[in-house]
């Protein structure tokens, strides 16, 4: 394989890294959001008295 010059190493780089990029933020932003349900989920907690 010929050597290439430092400049399009560079220049190579910098496509695959955009093309990784790019993949990425575009499958984060792609997936719609969850639906949100409107029901709260009630936590009991049980409220101790501590009497010393």
């Amino acid at each position: 394989m010929p050597q290439m010059m430092p400049m399009e190493w560079t220049m190579l780089y910098i496509t695959f890294l955009a093309t990784f990029l790019m993949f990425n933020i575009m499958n984060y932003f792609i997936q719609s959001p969850s639906s949100q349900t409107k029901e709260k989920k009630i936590i009991n907690t049980n409220k101790t008295n501590w009497k010393w």
